[in-house]
Protein backbone atom coordinates (compact mmCIF):
# COMPACT_ATOMS: atom_id res chain seq x y z
CA UNK A 1 0.00 0.00 0.00
CA UNK A 2 1.33 3.45 -0.93
CA UNK A 3 0.35 6.10 1.62
CA UNK A 4 1.38 9.63 2.49
CA UNK A 5 2.31 10.69 6.02
CA UNK A 6 3.86 13.99 7.08
CA UNK A 7 4.10 15.02 3.40
CA UNK A 8 6.17 11.93 2.64
CA UNK A 9 5.15 9.01 0.43
CA UNK A 10 5.91 5.59 1.90
CA UNK A 11 5.15 1.96 1.13
CA UNK A 12 3.43 -0.01 3.88
CA UNK A 13 3.02 -3.78 3.99
CA UNK A 14 2.13 -6.62 6.34
CA UNK A 15 5.49 -8.22 7.15
CA UNK A 16 3.88 -10.82 9.41
CA UNK A 17 3.11 -12.89 6.30
CA UNK A 18 6.72 -14.05 6.48
CA UNK A 19 5.94 -15.68 9.83
CA UNK A 20 3.41 -18.15 8.44
CA UNK A 21 4.47 -21.78 8.27
CA UNK A 22 3.17 -24.26 5.68
CA UNK A 23 0.37 -21.93 4.71
CA UNK A 24 -0.99 -21.75 8.26
CA UNK A 25 -2.36 -18.27 8.77
CA UNK A 26 -2.82 -16.37 12.04
CA UNK A 27 -5.64 -16.32 14.54
CA UNK A 28 -7.08 -12.99 15.66
CA UNK A 29 -8.58 -11.80 18.93
CA UNK A 30 -10.22 -8.44 19.64
CA UNK A 31 -8.88 -6.80 22.81
CA UNK A 32 -10.95 -3.61 23.13
CA UNK A 33 -10.20 0.04 22.26
CA UNK A 34 -9.75 -1.07 18.66
CA UNK A 35 -6.76 -3.26 19.51
CA UNK A 36 -6.37 -6.80 18.31
CA UNK A 37 -3.97 -9.66 18.88
CA UNK A 38 -2.55 -11.69 15.99
CA UNK A 39 -1.12 -15.13 16.84
CA UNK A 40 0.90 -17.29 14.45
CA UNK A 41 1.54 -20.78 15.84
CA UNK A 42 4.21 -23.04 14.37
CA UNK A 43 4.46 -26.80 14.33
CA UNK A 44 7.10 -26.78 17.10
CA UNK A 45 4.72 -24.95 19.45
CA UNK A 46 6.37 -21.53 19.05
CA UNK A 47 3.90 -18.64 18.89
CA UNK A 48 4.56 -15.20 17.39
CA UNK A 49 2.17 -12.74 19.02
CA UNK A 50 1.61 -9.28 17.56
CA UNK A 51 -0.63 -6.65 19.17
CA UNK A 52 -1.77 -3.78 16.95
CA UNK A 53 -3.69 -0.64 17.83
CA UNK A 54 -6.79 0.69 16.10
CA UNK A 55 -4.60 2.20 13.36
CA UNK A 56 -2.89 -1.11 12.57
CA UNK A 57 0.44 -0.06 14.13
CA UNK A 58 2.49 -2.67 15.97
CA UNK A 59 2.33 -1.98 19.71
CA UNK A 60 4.15 -5.17 20.72
CA UNK A 61 5.59 -8.28 19.13
CA UNK A 62 6.75 -11.31 21.11
CA UNK A 63 7.90 -14.85 20.49
CA UNK A 64 6.62 -17.37 23.02
CA UNK A 65 8.42 -20.71 22.91
CA UNK A 66 7.17 -24.08 24.09
CA UNK A 67 7.23 -23.97 27.88
CA UNK A 68 5.96 -20.39 28.04
CA UNK A 69 9.18 -18.33 27.90
CA UNK A 70 8.47 -15.02 26.17
CA UNK A 71 10.91 -12.84 24.22
CA UNK A 72 9.60 -9.30 23.67
CA UNK A 73 11.00 -8.04 20.37
CA UNK A 74 9.61 -4.52 20.70
CA UNK A 75 7.03 -2.67 22.72
CA UNK A 76 5.66 0.84 22.22
CA UNK A 77 2.98 1.49 24.89
CA UNK A 78 2.52 5.11 23.76
CA UNK A 79 0.77 3.75 20.66
CA UNK A 80 -2.14 2.72 22.91
CA UNK A 81 -3.01 6.35 23.62
CA UNK A 82 -6.09 7.86 21.99
CA UNK A 83 -4.75 10.51 19.60
CA UNK A 84 -7.99 12.12 18.53
CA UNK A 85 -9.34 12.56 15.02
CA UNK A 86 -6.96 15.40 14.15
CA UNK A 87 -3.79 13.34 14.75
CA UNK A 88 -1.10 13.42 12.05
CA UNK A 89 2.18 11.50 12.13
CA UNK A 90 5.30 13.62 12.57
CA UNK A 91 8.91 12.61 11.96
CA UNK A 92 10.63 12.57 15.40
CA UNK A 93 13.93 13.30 13.68
CA UNK A 94 12.73 16.84 12.96
CA UNK A 95 13.24 17.67 16.64
CA UNK A 96 16.91 16.65 16.56
CA UNK A 97 19.97 18.59 15.40
CA UNK A 98 21.93 17.37 12.38
CA UNK A 99 23.89 14.25 13.19
CA UNK A 100 27.61 14.63 13.78
CA UNK A 101 29.35 11.32 13.28
CA UNK A 102 31.82 10.78 16.10
CA UNK A 103 33.26 7.46 14.92
CA UNK A 104 35.34 6.53 11.86
CA UNK A 105 33.22 5.86 8.79
CA UNK A 106 34.55 2.27 8.71
CA UNK A 107 32.90 1.71 12.09
CA UNK A 108 29.62 3.10 10.79
CA UNK A 109 29.15 1.58 7.32
CA UNK A 110 30.41 -1.74 5.96
CA UNK A 111 30.27 -2.73 2.29
CA UNK A 112 30.29 -6.51 2.20
CA UNK A 113 32.00 -6.62 -1.21
CA UNK A 114 35.01 -4.60 -0.10
CA UNK A 115 35.23 -5.88 3.51
CA UNK A 116 34.43 -9.61 3.37
CA UNK A 117 36.78 -10.42 6.25
CA UNK A 118 35.36 -7.94 8.77
CA UNK A 119 34.01 -9.25 12.07
CA UNK A 120 30.33 -8.64 11.31
CA UNK A 121 29.27 -9.86 14.75
CA UNK A 122 31.46 -7.29 16.49
CA UNK A 123 30.18 -4.63 14.11
CA UNK A 124 26.51 -5.47 14.79
CA UNK A 125 27.13 -5.45 18.54
CA UNK A 126 28.23 -1.80 18.45
CA UNK A 127 26.06 0.70 20.33
CA UNK A 128 24.36 3.61 18.55
CA UNK A 129 26.70 6.33 17.33
CA UNK A 130 24.83 8.95 19.35
CA UNK A 131 22.47 9.08 22.32
CA UNK A 132 19.02 7.53 21.93
CA UNK A 133 16.59 10.00 23.49
CA UNK A 134 13.80 7.50 24.14
CA UNK A 135 12.52 4.17 22.85
CA UNK A 136 11.03 4.71 19.41
CA UNK A 137 8.15 2.83 17.85
CA UNK A 138 8.84 0.50 14.94
CA UNK A 139 7.08 2.89 12.54
CA UNK A 140 9.14 5.83 13.80
CA UNK A 141 12.32 3.91 13.00
CA UNK A 142 11.02 2.72 9.64
CA UNK A 143 9.92 6.15 8.48
CA UNK A 144 12.58 8.44 9.97
CA UNK A 145 16.01 8.45 8.30
CA UNK A 146 17.35 10.65 11.09
CA UNK A 147 16.43 8.05 13.74
CA UNK A 148 17.71 5.08 11.70
CA UNK A 149 21.03 6.81 11.19
CA UNK A 150 21.76 6.51 14.90
CA UNK A 151 22.84 2.89 14.37
CA UNK A 152 25.55 1.50 12.05
CA UNK A 153 24.62 -0.33 8.85
CA UNK A 154 25.88 -3.12 6.61
CA UNK A 155 25.40 -2.61 2.86
CA UNK A 156 24.89 -5.99 1.21
CA UNK A 157 26.40 -4.92 -2.09
CA UNK A 158 27.33 -8.51 -2.93
CA UNK A 159 23.65 -8.91 -3.84
CA UNK A 160 23.33 -7.35 -7.29
CA UNK A 161 19.70 -7.00 -8.34
CA UNK A 162 18.89 -6.69 -12.01
CA UNK A 163 17.00 -3.58 -13.08
CA UNK A 164 13.35 -3.89 -12.07
CA UNK A 165 13.92 -7.21 -10.26
CA UNK A 166 13.76 -8.33 -6.63
CA UNK A 167 15.07 -11.82 -7.37
CA UNK A 168 18.29 -12.93 -5.66
CA UNK A 169 20.43 -15.16 -7.91
CA UNK A 170 21.20 -18.50 -6.24
CA UNK A 171 24.94 -17.99 -6.66
CA UNK A 172 24.69 -14.72 -4.71
CA UNK A 173 22.55 -15.97 -1.83
CA UNK A 174 25.60 -17.72 -0.36
CA UNK A 175 27.33 -14.34 -0.04
CA UNK A 176 24.97 -13.63 2.86
CA UNK A 177 26.43 -16.43 4.98
CA UNK A 178 28.91 -14.39 7.02
CA UNK A 179 26.37 -11.70 7.80
CA UNK A 180 23.75 -14.35 8.60
CA UNK A 181 26.20 -16.13 10.92
CA UNK A 182 26.82 -12.84 12.73
CA UNK A 183 23.07 -12.20 13.13
CA UNK A 184 22.55 -15.71 14.47
CA UNK A 185 25.41 -15.17 16.93
CA UNK A 186 23.74 -11.96 18.15
CA UNK A 187 20.46 -13.87 18.57
CA UNK A 188 22.18 -16.65 20.51
CA UNK A 189 23.20 -14.01 23.04
CA UNK A 190 19.80 -12.28 23.05
CA UNK A 191 16.87 -13.90 21.17
CA UNK A 192 14.86 -10.67 21.34
CA UNK A 193 17.16 -8.64 19.06
CA UNK A 194 15.55 -6.88 16.07
CA UNK A 195 17.06 -6.15 12.67
CA UNK A 196 15.81 -3.81 9.96
CA UNK A 197 16.27 -4.94 6.35
CA UNK A 198 16.11 -1.91 4.04
CA UNK A 199 15.54 -2.08 0.30
CA UNK A 200 16.71 0.56 -2.19
CA UNK A 201 16.55 1.19 -5.94
CA UNK A 202 18.25 3.42 -8.45
CA UNK A 203 16.46 6.47 -9.86
CA UNK A 204 15.16 4.79 -13.03
CA UNK A 205 11.36 4.45 -13.01
CA UNK A 206 8.55 6.17 -11.12
CA UNK A 207 8.82 6.91 -7.43
CA UNK A 208 5.84 4.72 -6.49
CA UNK A 209 7.02 1.71 -8.52
CA UNK A 210 10.49 2.03 -7.01
CA UNK A 211 9.04 2.09 -3.50
CA UNK A 212 7.23 -1.19 -4.16
CA UNK A 213 10.28 -2.74 -5.86
CA UNK A 214 12.60 -1.78 -3.00
CA UNK A 215 10.15 -3.24 -0.50
CA UNK A 216 10.16 -6.53 -2.41
CA UNK A 217 13.98 -6.54 -2.42
CA UNK A 218 14.08 -6.17 1.35
CA UNK A 219 11.54 -8.98 1.68
CA UNK A 220 13.59 -11.21 -0.65
CA UNK A 221 16.69 -10.85 1.51
CA UNK A 222 14.70 -11.47 4.71
CA UNK A 223 13.22 -14.66 3.22
CA UNK A 224 16.66 -15.97 2.21
CA UNK A 225 18.06 -15.19 5.67
CA UNK A 226 15.24 -17.22 7.22
CA UNK A 227 14.96 -20.09 4.73
CA UNK A 228 18.66 -20.63 4.05
CA UNK A 229 20.27 -19.56 7.32
CA UNK A 230 17.63 -20.16 9.97
CA UNK A 231 17.15 -16.60 11.22
CA UNK A 232 13.68 -16.36 12.79
CA UNK A 233 11.57 -14.15 10.50
CA UNK A 234 10.02 -12.25 13.40
CA UNK A 235 13.46 -10.93 14.40
CA UNK A 236 13.57 -9.02 11.11
CA UNK A 237 11.40 -6.20 9.89
CA UNK A 238 11.59 -4.91 6.33
CA UNK A 239 11.04 -1.59 4.63
CA UNK A 240 11.56 -0.24 1.12
CA UNK A 241 12.74 3.31 0.44
CA UNK A 242 12.78 3.38 -3.34
CA UNK A 243 15.18 5.91 -4.84
CA UNK A 244 15.05 8.24 -1.84
CA UNK A 245 18.54 7.48 -0.47
CA UNK A 246 20.85 7.05 -3.45
CA UNK A 247 24.34 5.84 -2.62
CA UNK A 248 25.61 7.21 -5.94
CA UNK A 249 23.96 10.51 -6.89
CA UNK A 250 22.86 9.79 -10.44
CA UNK A 251 19.56 9.64 -12.30
CA UNK A 252 20.90 6.85 -14.51
CA UNK A 253 20.72 3.10 -13.88
CA UNK A 254 23.32 2.26 -11.25
CA UNK A 255 24.04 -1.11 -9.66
CA UNK A 256 25.32 0.38 -6.38
CA UNK A 257 21.95 2.03 -5.78
CA UNK A 258 20.07 -1.27 -6.23
CA UNK A 259 21.00 -2.56 -2.80
CA UNK A 260 19.83 -3.85 0.56
CA UNK A 261 21.05 -2.65 3.96
CA UNK A 262 20.90 -4.27 7.41
CA UNK A 263 20.83 -2.46 10.75
CA UNK A 264 20.48 -3.81 14.29
CA UNK A 265 17.72 -1.53 15.58
CA UNK A 266 17.25 -3.09 19.03
CA UNK A 267 18.80 -0.03 20.76
CA UNK A 268 16.16 2.15 19.09
CA UNK A 269 13.03 0.13 19.91
CA UNK A 270 13.72 -1.49 23.29
CA UNK A 271 13.53 0.53 26.53
CA UNK A 272 16.33 -1.51 28.12
CA UNK A 273 18.61 -0.64 25.21
CA UNK A 274 17.84 3.06 25.09
CA UNK A 275 20.40 3.85 27.79
CA UNK A 276 23.35 2.74 25.64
Amino acid sequence: MIISIDNQTIVRHDDSRRFYEDGRGPEYERLGDGRYREVVERSDGTRVVTIRNRYGEVVQRSRIVRGGEEYVLYYAPELLEDRGDDYTWRDPGEDLPPMRLGVPIDDYIIDTSSEPDRDYYQFLEQPPVERVERPYSLDEVRYSARIRDKVPRIDLDTITFATGSAEIPMNQATSLRKVADAINKVLEKDPSETFLIEGHTDAVGSDDSNLVLSDRRAESVAVVLSDAFGIPPENMTTQGYGERYLKVNTESANQENRRVTIRRITPLVKPVASNQ
